[in-house]
């Protein structure tokens, strides 16, 4: 994980005047996503049109939903942020710890506006603590005698003359 330095914007709890650049921004994600759902509509009417696509798109859904259920990301990788949105509504969001900021828009989940584009943001901290490591760090190998390294040495030259003559009678 690299260090990241999380950024704020602003104080989500307390009144914020928009600016000129809020308003445009709002204003320029709502056509976004007009646009897009325009384009998604016209593609789900081709799908329909044809049984073979709709298949294989219901096909790659499954793939994509079964690959995206199987890989939860770890709550000590997300960032918990408090964030006002464009209509005044300060709720709490997450993002992946690696951004250094919340996305610039969200779904309002208290009125159901999307997009609602975010005014003001401050970091909340890590969703959960990292994992203590199960095992304490392995005891440095203590360091033997003389006489116990030679004792050693006398029973491993033992059992070595010992399988060389089983050897030379099997």
């Amino acid at each position: 994980m690299r260090e990241v330095e999380y950024k704020s914007r602003g104080v989500p709890l307390e009144d914020c005047q928009l600016t000129r650049r809020d308003h445009r921004w709002q204003k320029e994600l709502e056509g976004i996503c007009d646009h897009a759902r325009r384009q998604v509509d016209e593609h789900l009417a081709e799908v329909r049109a044809n049984p073979e696509m709709a298949e294989r798109q219901r096909e790659n859904l499954e793939e994509v939903c079964k690959l995206m259920l199987s890989f939860k990301t770890p709550e000590h990788m997300i960032m918990r942020w408090r964030v006002r949105l464009y209509y005044g509504h300060i709720v709490e969001t997450s993002r992946h710890c690696d951004n250094a900021e919340p996305s610039r828009k969200i779904r309002c989940p208290e009125c159901g506006r999307n997009p609602s584009t975010i005014v003001a943001f401050e970091p909340l901290g890590f969703a959960g603590e990292p994992p203590t490591p199960s095992k304490a760090a392995p005891p440095a190998p203590t360091r033997r005698s003389r006489a116990e390294l030679e004792c050693r040495v006398a029973a491993l030259e033992q059992e070595i003359e010992l399988l060389r003559t089983e050897r030379s009678r099997g």
